[in-house]
């Protein structure tokens, strides 16, 4: 006695052709908000002083010279993941260098102000607090140590 087979297409059913399609969308939604914004502007400063790379050490250590840091402005150190700032002459401070509204990466410090060009958050440099939203918790402080000229993380 023979058994029928039944025949099974080769091809995606609807269902699984939906669900993928709406899982790209999803994936490229939330790296359009959370993600980083690569316009290569990494390490922005104010004052006159030039920005540019980061220029800490790999292992977290020194982060550069006093000298980098201008007064009244800052400096983003992107590999390192904290933003330096001087906001009167001698006073160094430190806090993350992610935006605390969508975890944007902050890309530079300028006008007064640490900003994240995501979405337009602007941060007091003297004590990470919000000048202008969306953000609406401060950046966290990170500690730093100053001997000399250097600046390192602590």
């Amino acid at each position: 006695m023979a058994v029928a087979q039944e025949s099974v297409p080769n091809e995606p059913s609807r269902r699984v052709f939906v669900a993928a399609a709406g899982a790209a969308g999803l994936a490229a939604a939330l790296t359009a908000c959370g993600g980083s914004d690569d316009s290569g502007s990494e390490g922005g400063t104010s004052g006159g002083a030039t920005g540019g790379g980061d220029t800490g050490d790999a292992d977290g250590g020194s982060l550069g010279s006093t000298a980098d840091i201008p007064k009244g402005g800052g400096k983003v150190f992107k590999d390192q993941g904290v933003v330096v700032t001087q906001p009167s002459e001698g006073q160094f401070k430190a806090f993350s260098s992610t935006c605390t509204h969508r975890g944007c990466p902050l890309k530079e410090v300028s006008g007064g102000t640490i900003n994240c060009t995501c979405h337009g958050s602007k941060f007091d440099p003297s004590d990470g607090s919000v000048k202008k939203g969306p953000a609406t918790k401060p950046l966290p402080a990170t500690k730093i140590t100053v001997s000399g000229d250097e600046i390192k993380l602590a």
